[in-house]
C-alpha cells in the first residue's frame, strides 16, 4: 500500500512540475499558454480593450476566494484529462456553465453601466454575444 501511494505521489509530483502547476496559482495570463490550444486566445486577449484590465482570471473565474479556486480545480482537472487524452475539440469552445460564469462577472465589473438594463429586465442575451471582440480582440 505504501508503494502504491509513493508511486501514485511521485506521478502526481512529476506531473505537477512537467505541467508547469505552480504557474495556475497565480492570476498570470501567461499560464494560460501552457497549453498550446491557448495561445490564439492569449493573443487575441493581448490585442483587445480588456488587456490593460482584466486577465484571464478576471473574466473566467468567480471572484471569491472559494469560489476561484474551485473553479480552478474544476477546470484544470477537465483540461488536464481532455488534453492528455487528446479529447478536446478545435477550435476550443465555452461551456454552458462557463458561459454562465462569464456572464457574470460582466455584470459585476460593468454594474453601472448594465443596472439600467438589468433593472428593467431588457437583458436577454449573453454580454459577449455582442461584445465579442471585448475580451478577446481581433
Amino acid at each position: 500500500m505504501f508503494i502504491a501511494l509513493g508511486v501514485a505521489a511521485g506521478i502526481g509530483s512529476f506531473t505537477f512540475v512537467y505541467a508547469r502547476g505552480g504557474s495556475y496559482l497565480s492570476d498570470d495570463p501567461r499560464a494560460c499558454m501552457n497549453c498550446h490550444i491557448m495561445n490564439d486566445a492569449y493573443t487575441s486577449w493581448s490585442r483587445s480593450s480588456h488587456q490593460a484590465v482584466a486577465g484571464c482570471n478576471a473574466c473566467h473565474v468567480p471572484h471569491d476566494f472559494a469560489g476561484k479556486w474551485l473553479a480552478k480545480a474544476q477546470n484544470g482537472i477537465k483540461h488536464s484529462i481532455a488534453f492528455t487524452l487528446q479529447s478536446f475539440r478545435e477550435p476550443i469552445r465555452i461551456t454552458e456553465a462557463n458561459r454562465r460564469l462569464l456572464q457574470q462577472n460582466c455584470m459585476e465589473c460593468h454594474a453601472r453601466v448594465v443596472s439600467e438594463i438589468v433593472q428593467h429586465g431588457k437583458f436577454q442575451r449573453y454580454c459577449f454575444e455582442c461584445h465579442r471582440g471585448a475580451g478577446h480582440g481581433p
